[in-house]
């Protein structure tokens, strides 16, 4: 099969588009932007890649096109596509009918940690030798791809491919709408056997109107997991609780409660973990915050139900090398250490922070933020971006698409730095950094190239 990817540089239909070409298919894509690394990691799979949306490349003359989430009414590829009645999808339900169908999906989703767990999870199925396959929003460190089919697990020329693909895939179910022609969550299309609910928040303000339309699309997707399946869910989510409630037909494992799964930190950075009062085992590893503790858990639990120990789930984490973007060190100078992390929610703001001043102690932290998300351009987080950000010692914000934050940040206080000017802000954050100092960029974005533009300055200090 040919098929053809429209806005095949996005994370998600770049990872669908790398594992179709492991499956077989031909595959090419376009999209408005077309550079590296995406590009270059596509173009090296042998995957054609056109810039932009030319109604001529309707002559590939694909057996379908694959519709990202990107495309709206008025691209002209797209009009072109329905000039013609010619066959399109969207990329989870392309995903769905082709990949996952007749697979054990174990689907993780919430409004944070989604990337984190789902790395987790699939490095745990992989250290337990059950050569998963996945889609995830990130680049594990642990596989250095964001997506593959599954590992055969015993080669043989004349057997069925269906028997030598694994049967367990892991992916990181978004609740953001499928395409412009189907408003539903992308996760209602995946149908998965194991589900974590990892937490639940407002988020999405483009397209949800509010907490209650979100929880609506949750419950869509419980109500799809089968009986003899298994959700875990995180115990303490009063929103999370409240969607169970609207009815559950499936076995539920919590955690994060003393009744269910839960974990205690020690002093010299072990983790025990616990079901009700009987010790599970000793994790040890360098990750930071409660909240990665909490995706662990949830791992370990979906892991568990797929058939591995807790045991060797927990020797597994000890191995885990997290995510890229997600507090990753991106180089020390003079003492200055500058972190690349992906939040742009406020609590995942403030649970990242938090996580990194319980490891730094009383070292100062300077956190640079790009409200660049469709919510926070939008100023629903006026009211909490502040107390986010509570932990660090210096604020600077880039507001050139967010103005409402030079208020909600009070520009007049000592500790905060508003710029509508990249290269200022740069300026800016090196004039004030010293060392011992720890400067913690959050965006879902690009931002410019800001950490190496950051190191550079600071080198050539």
């Amino acid at each position: 099969m040919h098929i053809h990817i429209l806005g095949i540089c996005g994370t998600f239909m770049g990872g669908i588009a790398a594992i179709a070409r492991e499956s077989g298919h031909k595959v090419t894509g376009c999209d408005q932007d077309v550079y590296p690394p995406m590009s270059t990691q596509l173009e090296s799979q042998g995957i054609e890649l056109i810039a932009g949306y030319s109604p001529e490349q309707i002559k590939l003359q694909p057996d379908i096109f694959v519709i990202g989430n990107v495309v709206t009414r008025g691209n002209p590829l797209m009009e072109e596509i329905l000039n013609q009645n010619l066959p399109y999808i969207s990329g989870p339900q392309w995903l769905s009918e082709n990949i996952l169908r007749n697979r054990w999906v174990l689907a993780v989703s919430g409004t944070h940690g989604k990337t984190t767990t789902s790395s987790m999870l699939a490095w745990i199925l992989d250290y337990a030798g059950l050569n998963p396959g996945f889609l995830i929003g990130g680049i594990p460190e642990n596989f250095g791809v964001s997506a593959r089919i599954g590992n055969i697990l015993s080669p043989n020329p004349h057997s069925n491919q269906d028997t030598d693909i694994s049967p367990f895939f892991v992916i990181e179910a978004d609740e953001y709408d499928t395409a412009f022609f189907d408003k539903r969550s992308k996760f209602v299309h995946y149908h998965p056997r194991t589900a974590i609910l990892n937490n639940l928040e407002f988020d999405h303000a483009d397209i949800f109107s509010d907490l209650a339309a979100i929880e609506r699309q949750f419950h869509h997707f419980v109500r799809i997991i089968p009986n003899n399946g298994l959700i875990v869910s995180n115990g303490t989510d009063e929103n999370l609780q409240r969607v169970l409630k609207q009815g559950c037909w499936t076995p539920t494992e919590e955690f994060g409660t003393e009744a269910g799964w839960h974990s205690q930190l020690q002093a010299n950075s072990e983790v025990n973990i616990y079901f009700n009062k009987t010790h599970q085992g000793c994790l040890q590893w360098d990750l930071l915050g409660e909240h990665n503790r909490m995706n662990a858990l949830a791992a370990l639990i979906a892991a568990r139900h797929a058939g591995v120990p807790i045991k060797q789930g927990i020797a597994a984490l000890a191995q885990f090398k997290n995510v890229k973007r997600r507090m990753e060190t991106r180089g020390t100078v003079n003492g200055i250490t500058v972190y690349d992390d992906f939040a742009h929610h406020p609590t995942a703001i403030q649970t990242t922070l938090n996580g990194l001043r319980t490891h730094i102690g009383k070292e100062r932290v300077i956190a640079v933020l790009e409200p660049r998300s469709n919510t926070m351009r939008m100023g629903v987080w006026k009211n909490s971006l502040a107390p986010s950000l509570a932990e660090a010692d210096q604020i600077f914000c880039f507001t050139r698409n967010a103005q409402w934050a030079k208020t909600a940040l009070d520009s007049s206080n000592k500790k905060t730095h508003c710029h509508d000017d990249l290269n200022q802000l740069i300026q800016d954050i090196c004039l004030i950094a010293k060392p011992g100092d720890h400067i913690l960029i959050m965006s879902n974005g690009g931002f410019g190239g800001i950490h190496e533009k950051i190191l550079l300055n600071l080198q050539n200090r």
